[in-house]
């Protein structure tokens, strides 16, 4: 696992114990990590995953399907320089994102050794909302509601007009995906999700259960759908645990 256009290094510790690999939510990328990075110990090393069609790659064509950037991923998430075990840290999308391709690594025999599934319902109960049918303003009020994205930038119109293509695509990829049936992950699931959150409850993690035989776990944490920002320090210490827990 190397930086490149596809991973971003946000914490770089040649000595740590572990690797931490985060996969952003819909019209996010990895800068929105960066809080939690620093809150992490020197122990954990942090990978995010920089989706295209945002920040440096706003040129590239937004994947519009999860299977097709999940199998895009597996290429860049093989171990390639040494063993430390790794876990996924995946946000809404990127949940069901780091499922596929974990499913997919696990079946090569590289899988992780845990994926922790956060404000995502499981995908063999997926449901749409259909936000990425709504027109621009439809999309900012639903992004307004889940307060993940700062006024300063809903606000601005131009730099808006830039985002929305990332994030309307994202949100298709979130809403069109249809789970195919398989053998479950090895790995421990843990579902994290945000005591406030008005989208995604206890009730929806509760489905991660079936989709592992290596143990599931249900942790809320303070704060809404985006509580790894409005509560790093927390969270950070929750996926320490969890991460320790593993090892």
């Amino acid at each position: 696992m190397r930086a490149n256009v596809w991973l971003r290094c946000l914490r770089e510790a040649p000595e740590a114990e572990s690797r931490l690999v985060v996969f952003p939510h819909a019209g996010g990328a990895a800068s929105y990590f960066f809080p939690l990075s620093r809150a992490l110990s020197p122990k954990v090393e942090v990978f995010a995953v920089q989706y295209p069609g945002r920040q440096d790659r706003r040129r590239e064509k937004t994947f519009e399907e999860v299977v097709p950037l999940a199998e895009r991923l597996v290429e860049q998430l093989r171990p390639v320089d040494d063993h430390r075990p790794v876990v996924y840290f995946g946000h809404s999308l990127g949940a069901t994102v780091a499922f596929e391709v974990a499913r997919r690594l696990e079946a090569e025999g590289n899988g992780p050794r845990a994926l922790i599934a956060s404000a995502r319902c499981a995908p063999s109960a997926h449901r749409s909302h259909e936000i990425h049918l709504l027109d621009d303003a439809g999309i900012v009020a639903e992004l307004r509601k889940l307060s993940g994205t700062a006024d300063r930038l809903l606000d601005d119109e131009e730099l808006l007009e830039t985002l929305m293509p990332a994030i309307r695509g994202d949100y298709k990829a979130a809403e069109t995906y249809s789970y195919t049936p398989g053998p479950p992950l090895n790995c421990p699931v843990f579902g994290f999700y945000g005591d406030d959150d008005v989208r995604v409850g206890e009730e929806d993690l509760l489905g991660w259960k079936a989709h592992t035989v290596g143990g599931f776990e249900l942790h809320g944490l303070p704060g809404g759908h985006f509580y790894p920002s409005e509560n790093p320090t927390r969270t950070a210490e929750e996926i320490e645990a969890r991460v320790g827990s593993v090892m």
